[in-house]
């Protein structure tokens, strides 16, 4: 029995209605069945990133801020799989970034932008001359910023 076949089995059977001729009905129940991630993705905006409530009545302006909100959507995704993917082929099985350092087996980007909260970078001028001061990483920044393919003198220019 194929995983489908189970699925249907133990699910059920309900109709799925779609405009998307081209897909088979498997295809169809596979991305029904994804709609939830997807939804909980666009739900992060509201909630993790504080963007609702939004007032736009130009379809251009809606446009562009959906564009942007798509492009955050996949930057976010993207540093989620190669952060999970880094972390299962190293040495370690989660990492401490839950509250009292409880461990984490799938760091989100909201973990990752977390931990990286109390850095800072402050340049000081004085005429023609300038001097950058960047916090000391932590251990657990220094090997994220390593997971992510970072060196040393890229941080902090």
């Amino acid at each position: 029995m194929t995983q489908m076949e189970h699925d249907q089995a133990t699910d059920g059977v309900f109709p799925l209605i779609t405009n998307q001729r081209d897909m088979s009905p498997e295809e169809v129940l596979r991305a029904y069945k994804r709609q939830p991630l997807i939804e909980k993705r666009f739900s992060q905006f509201k909630s993790d990133f504080e963007v609702a409530p939004v007032y736009l009545k130009e379809v251009t302006r809606i446009q562009a801020m959906l564009s942007v909100y798509f492009f955050a959507l996949m930057l976010q995704t993207l540093l989620e799989r190669e952060l999970r993917r880094a972390l299962k082929h190293s040495e370690y099985d989660s990492l401490p970034l839950y509250p009292e350092h409880r461990e984490c087996h799938a760091p989100t980007t909201r973990r990752i932008v977390d931990i990286f909260e109390t850095v800072q970078r402050h340049q000081l001028a004085d005429g023609d001359e300038s001097q950058t001061f960047v916090t000391q990483l932590t251990p657990l920044q220094g090997q994220v910023v390593k997971w992510f393919d970072i060196r040393p003198n890229q941080y902090g220019r």
